[in-house]
């Protein structure tokens, strides 16, 4: 038997498809291949809100497990959207690598240490919003493309600074490269950021036993409690949401801490809150944290650029 993996063509797509395979081969003993998929997202520069949000890095590739062209897809998790997939089955979600937000600087600068109108570049409006609410008189910029040519941008004079997912530098060797590490409690990640997913055909019993071996309990708990909110906002991949939560003890028993940001690109309003619970209940943690956030008005900012 060999599974066929299901990767988008990026490198660090393939990379971090790779270590999945690697690591099912070991656990199980299978022989495992890559296939690699197009997605409308990664032939279209334009923003991603322009489009359909970052759903469109997803389809392709589960519209080839669905076709039977593969049997094992590997996404970055926030990539996929909340709503049920119908035929498909998230079968493992393994350990989350690091979730936080990497800044990549010239001459090695902090974003505090960046001089004011500096330009920072994401095409991420959570990040634009978290940054905007800094204060720290940076000009946030759009970006799209792949790590390379983000941080082409910063060597080549046309930045001064990008943002990027550290787990995406850590899966590519490269983490050396960040100027700082920012902290997940001042700038919150991306739900499901740092995690990835490997979904199966919902019928294909035997693919998803061998995936369950890569299963995290604490990973999975952590971003069921952080798309749980996301879906209860009633808000895309693209909006200015961010969520962390962690498994933590207290006195012996698990708990799941979850924190959440929802705010305006322009930097302002925002809204952060938290919320603590069971482990064992992590999509009620997210519903129940949402409910307080669009008490507090968070409907109207997800609306900004929600797709």
């Amino acid at each position: 038997m060999t599974l066929r993996v299901g990767t988008r063509a990026s490198a660090l797509a393939t990379t971090q498809s790779a270590q999945v395979a690697e690591r099912l081969a070991e656990l199980t003993g299978v022989e495992t291949e890559l296939v690699t998929i197009s997605t409308e997202g990664d032939r279209n520069s334009r923003p991603l809100t322009d489009f359909g949000g970052q759903g469109v890095f997803v389809s392709a590739l589960r519209d080839a497990l669905l076709e039977g062209a593969v049997d094992v897809a590997v996404h970055s998790l926030k990539d996929i959207p909340t709503a049920p997939a119908e035929g498909i089955t998230l079968a493992a979600v393994p350990s989350r690598v690091d979730p936080r937000d990497a800044v990549v600087a010239r001459d090695g600068l902090t974003l505090g240490e960046l001089p004011p109108g500096s330009r920072v570049g994401t095409g991420s409006p959570r990040r634009a919003a978290q940054l905007n609410a800094l204060g720290l008189g940076i000009e946030v910029v759009g970006l799209r493309g792949n790590v390379d040519t983000r941080l082409g941008k910063v060597r080549n004079g046309e930045l001064d600074a990008v943002v990027l997912a550290a787990a995406g530098l850590r899966r590519l060797g490269r983490i050396e490269e960040a100027t700082e590490l920012l902290d997940p409690l001042q700038v919150l990640p991306a739900p499901g950021q740092g995690a990835l997913a490997c979904e199966c055909r919902a019928d294909d019993t035997e693919v998803a036993g061998l995936l369950a071996r890569l299963d995290d309990d604490a990973t999975r708990a952590a971003v069921t409690a952080e798309r749980s909110l996301l879906a209860s906002l009633e808000a895309g991949c693209s909006a200015p949401v961010g969520a962390w939560a962690e498994v933590v003890d207290d006195d012996g028993t698990p708990q799941l801490w979850l924190r959440a940001f929802v705010g305006d690109p322009s930097g302002a309003p925002s809204i952060r809150l938290s919320a603590t619970g069971s482990v064992q209940d992590p999509v009620g943690i997210g519903e129940r944290l949402a409910a307080e956030m669009l008490a507090e008005g968070a409907d109207s900012l997800v609306r900004v650029v929600a797709p």
